[in-house]
């Protein structure tokens, strides 16, 4: 193993083609990602409701119920 400056090229290179290959694993999700919501679009659902479906789905029960909690009382301040 060659280290140039104190650095291991071959652990670096290492790190580099791993990191190469997941971004292009990453592009090729992203694609079939865009490919599903076409999809459903074409099946009338409203994209845009479905990307807030599943960022509320991704979140922690509780975070998720203070957030609602509070965007209630947000509302309901708009109202007076």
């Amino acid at each position: 193993m060659v280290d140039v400056g104190g650095v291991a090229g071959e652990r670096l290179r290492s790190f580099v083609e791993r990191i190469e290959r997941l971004e292009e694993e990453k592009v090729a999700l992203s694609a079939d990602i865009r490919e599903v919501y076409a999809e459903a679009k074409g099946a009338g659902f409203d994209i845009r409701v479905m990307r807030q479906l599943i960022r509320l789905r991704k979140m922690d029960k509780d975070d998720r119920s203070e957030m609602e909690a509070i965007l209630d009382v947000y509302e309901r301040a708009l109202d007076a």
